[in-house]
């Protein structure tokens, strides 16, 4: 099979237009179905006139008496009124119909009953008077609902009281979902080497059940162009939209484009958003066809930019659009022009205002998606966004969740993910919000009101202190207050059995030794080169010095891997992963706050838990972790 390199770069309006615009008169045909719980969310495809009004007789609202209003008149305190049972007054429950010849029902409460079958009002009552006219709900052959309508609980109600028990709905459209590629498995604990969990079709299943259509999805198919066309033209045979996961690109092994063009039309090959670039848009036959990038972030979004319209459009739906909120950027953005780029962000209102946190961009990383509260765009004509302007973000989480965000920005700590836990676990209300920068970036943010509090672990090379004299510098004026997580112990990670015998900085720069850093900034690597110029090392000797992780975690996993012989970082992170680990100094990591946060709800939530016995309990298991100040102040400006 000849290798289809694509060179289109269309602007996301055309390639809408041209796949959209294609397929805009197809609509999902009608089928019949019961009123059931399981009409919730189906699509109307004719309206609904009610058969019966609602209620279908005159119906006591009140349990009492049903009378004719006139016996009553006259009725006072000074001069009540007597009624005989079975004549001028007769018993009703809520929900009765009325009896030949009343008009109106006297509540219960405001009778006397008296002996010998009578009771004694002392008011009259108006015609009508606690009654539920007939049809005073609904009269039969008005309108309930009309056609291309999502059903909503109450609507199901609505149909049953209308007297209809069965309605035409479109019927759900048929995604078939064709995962490809060879060096995808599927779900195991231990793939190995070059094997990739195929995940997407489940991701992708749910969105599509999400948007009211059927997922379809078939088994792995590797990347060979007959398999895929074979299964290709089964799902044509049996579903009503086509999408191929992976192989959109212009590698050796991708086969969507040309799968698609000799079943169909190929409309579009490569759009101008980022992420989402190598996707197609097409036909197989005449039912539309997506060819989905593999990377998952950019799987999801060719779904929200093509598929869900599509499907809108199929069910007679007009575009339901997330709810969008104006956010401050919390630092500069660049991007490229000429590309619509999505981009992912953390929300969370600091004082009054709203703070939009960037997340990291990459399309594989499955992190971003679930941390995202939202999306941002950044047009094609712009190079990027400025820190600190307002920008629109299209909610991807309830504004509820969003508004009781504690925003913390800062130096990584594997603690942070137990109060995150532990936060939601005793109160459910607030949710942790953790972007991990480095300590000094943490400050900083502070500084500029992006956050409510920083984790920080900067070392004072004169003074031997931590954290103080960089909150003098960089927070003057601002009255912060230092509150102790823990101490902790930083060490040298390598891998088991340390084939390369490191046991002190020194071995750093050992050849054929290859270290990974931390970024500027990071605690870590403050006191990293703090060492390094007390013992006199040149860090320009240590090969990999350059090479920079933001967190522990991605420390150890770079050693697990073999993309380094070792790292610094803390002992819960080489234990998570199981890495051989060679202690080296304490230190002590600090949550900085300001004054004005200390008695915001969602603070105050997070210092209950940081003082509680279970996360002590919790943070011992990690190791590496001595609490004797946990939850102390330590400082304040």
């Amino acid at each position: 099979m000849k290798r289809n390199v694509y060179l289109d770069d269309i602007p996301l309006q055309e390639a809408q237009g041209r796949f959209l615009g294609y397929f805009a008169g197809l609509r999902s045909p009608a089928e019949t179905i019961t009123v059931s719980p399981a009409a919730a969310g189906r699509v109307t495809a004719k309206p609904i006139f009610a058969r019966l009004s609602a209620p279908h007789y005159h119906a006591a609202a009140m349990d009492g008496v049903a009378v004719a209003a006139q016996v009553t008149f006259g009725a006072s305190e000074t001069s009540p009124k007597k009624l005989a049972l079975g004549e001028d007054a007769f018993w009703v429950d809520t929900g009765d119909p009325l009896p030949p010849g009343t008009n109106a029902v006297i509540m219960v409460e405001d009778l006397h009953q008296l002996p010998a079958g009578q009771v004694e009002i002392i008011a009259a009552v108006s015609p009508w008077e606690h009654v539920r006219l007939l049809g005073e709900d609904m009269v039969q052959t008005e309108l309930i609902l009309p056609a291309n309508h999502r059903l909503r609980p109450v609507d199901l109600g609505a149909i049953l009281a209308g007297g209809v028990r069965e309605i035409a709905v479109h019927k759900r459209p048929r995604v078939a979902i064709i995962p490809t590629g060879s060096e995808l498995v599927a779900a195991t604990e231990s793939p190995a080497p070059g094997e990739i969990i195929e995940f997407n079709s489940t991701m992708m299943a749910a969105q599509v059940l999400e948007w009211g259509a059927e997922a379809l999805v078939y088994p792995i198919t590797p990347d060979h162009y007959e398999k895929i066309t074979r299964r290709a033209l089964q799902a044509l045979e049996e579903a009503d939209i086509i999408l191929l996961g992976a192989g959109s690109s212009a590698g050796s092994k991708d086969y969507s484009a040309q799968v698609m063009a000799e079943l169909g039309e190929v409309f579009v090959h490569g759009a101008a958003t980022r992420p989402g670039k190598p996707v197609v848009l097409g036909r197989m036959q005449e039912k539309p066809a997506l060819g989905v990038p593999g990377y998952p972030g950019s799987a999801l979004l060719c779904l929200d930019l093509y598929l869900k319209p599509l499907l809108e459009g199929m069910l007679g739906l007009g575009p339901e659009e997330a709810p969008v909120l104006t956010a401050h950027l919390s630092r500069t953005v660049a991007s490229t022009l000429g590309m619509d780029e999505f981009l992912r962000v953390k929300l969370g209102p600091v004082g009054e205002k709203l703070v939009a946190t960037p997340l990291p961009r990459g399309a594989a990383l499955t992190t971003s998606m679930v941390q995202a509260d939202g999306v941002l765009m950044i047009p094609r004509h712009s190079e990027g966004i400025v820190g600190g302007k307002k920008v629109k973000v299209q909610l991807l989480k309830t504004e509820g969740v969003i508004k009781n965000t504690v925003v913390a920005v800062g130096s990584h700590d594997p603690t942070l993910d137990i109060i995150a836990n532990l936060l939601r676990e005793r109160d459910r209300k607030f949710t942790l919000s953790s972007a991990h920068v480095g300590s000094l970036a943490g400050l900083l943010s502070l500084r500029r009101g992006e956050c409510h509090l920083a984790g920080t672990h900067l070392l004072d090379p004169v003074s031997g202190e931590y954290n103080v004299s960089y909150l003098k510098q960089h927070l003057a004026g601002r009255k912060v207050c230092l509150i102790n997580l823990a101490h902790r112990q930083q060490g040298l990670m390598v891998r088991p059995g340390n084939p390369k015998a490191i046991t002190k900085l020194e071995d750093l720069i050992r050849p054929g030794v290859t270290f990974v850093n931390r970024q500027r900034g990071a605690g870590t690597r403050v006191l990293l080169d703090w060492a390094l110029a007390e013992e006199g090392i040149d860090p320009q000797a240590i090969e990999g010095y350059n090479r920079e992780e933001y967190t522990h975690t991605a420390v150890a996993a770079a050693v697990q891997g073999g993309a380094a012989d070792v790292g610094l970082g803390v002992l819960s992170a080489a234990r998570a992963l199981k890495l051989d680990f060679i202690p080296w100094r304490l230190e002590r990591y600090d949550l900085a706050i300001p004054a004005e946060f200390l008695q915001h709800p969602g603070v105050v939530a997070i210092l209950k838990v940081i003082r509680s016995e279970e996360f002590r309990l919790q943070v011992k298991a990690l190791g590496g972790y001595d609490l004797r100040d946990c939850g102390q102040i330590m400082w304040e400006s």
